[in-house]
């Protein structure tokens, strides 16, 4: 048997705090997903001026990034670089960057999807929630 970290929701809390602050600082109006190691939704914030399709992208980004434990970046590359079929891929959506894991111990917890402003940024984003963790 393995002991496993999950997040809390002091965890969630914040990450999707520094995230917004990020975003704020920048001027971004972005959405911020967070979800647990399965990509389960822990949590969704569009921020003001956010297109409302971020709210269907960024939980895409963060369960990808999740389930593959790997930044979402990976999988649009792959795309990219002609392997098509993986666009069949069960149970894997937004192949784009922007989805980051986070990882404690080796292990992938969860991960944060951002949405809104170019790839970098959202990425920029996540990377700055996750930071929050210490």
């Amino acid at each position: 048997m393995k002991t496993t970290t999950e997040l809390e929701l002091a965890d969630i809390r914040k990450i999707a705090a520094a995230a917004e602050a990020e975003a704020m600082a920048n001027g971004w109006a972005v959405t911020i997903a967070i979800v647990d190691a399965g990509g389960h939704l822990l949590w969704l914030q569009r921020l003001d001026g956010a297109a409302p399709v971020s709210a269907h992208i960024a939980p895409g980004k963060a369960r990808t990034a999740a389930l593959g434990r790997r930044e979402s970046k990976t999988y649009e590359d792959m795309v990219n670089g002609g392997r098509m079929s993986f666009l069949s891929a069960p149970g894997v959506e937004a192949l784009l960057e922007g989805g980051v894991p986070i990882l404690h111990a080796g292990q992938c917890v969860g991960a944060v999807g951002v949405s809104g402003v170019k790839s970098n940024e959202d990425v920029q984003i996540a990377r700055a929630g996750i930071a929050a963790l210490g």
